[in-house]
């Protein structure tokens, strides 16, 4: 969930670098909204992928979206205005606030992903599943599990470098160049 909210945050910024160099759009009362394309889907469909993504705590992916996007907004604002710090601070706080619940369109976004992905039935089927035991282990132990896989895969390409550049050594030295 780590990568998920460096990515998060990388996506944050080009969104509001966007937003700032679009003055019509960031004058918008409630600013845009993204559209996720994909097929019509029933109501029960973003239901039982709204459910799937509350059992995997999906939300604490992007609860803090809102503040996150505010703070980088200003921060940039600032850089270009340096003598609004205080103004900026105190407009940063209001924003904060007047866009404040605004982060649940990144989860009915996400369902509507889900319901895109699987089908209903499918989607009901997974609802059980996450309720089962082994379900509820899933969710338990999945993020260890793929923390510990990134790291695992991190050492691996770390001491792979090394051979690999053990190689370029050992091929440049057959051609007389010592690296």
């Amino acid at each position: 969930m780590k990568s998920f909210s460096g990515s998060l945050s990388a996506a944050g910024l080009a969104v509001t670098l966007a937003l700032i160099g679009s003055p019509a759009m960031a004058q918008q009362k409630n600013g845009p909204t993204v559209a996720v394309p994909g097929k019509p889907v029933s109501p029960a469909a973003i239901a039982a992928a709204k459910e799937i993504l509350t059992m995997k705590n999906a939300n604490a992916m992007y609860a803090n979206a809102i503040p996150s996007l505010v703070e980088k907004t200003k921060n940039v604002l600032l850089g270009a205005n340096l003598n609004y710090q205080k103004d900026l601070n105190e407009v940063a706080v209001i924003v904060a606030k007047n866009l404040t619940g605004r982060e649940k369109e990144i989860g009915d976004g996400m369902a509507q992903i889900y319901a895109n992905e699987f089908t209903e039935q499918e989607l009901k089927d997974l609802v059980t599943f996450y309720k089962s035991p082994l379900g509820q282990k899933l969710i338990l132990n999945e993020p260890r599990a793929i923390s510990g896989s990134m790291s695992y895969m991190n050492d691996w390409a770390q001491s792979f470098a090394e051979v690999i550049n053990g190689q370029f050594r050992t091929e440049m030295r057959k051609r007389g160049k010592e690296i």
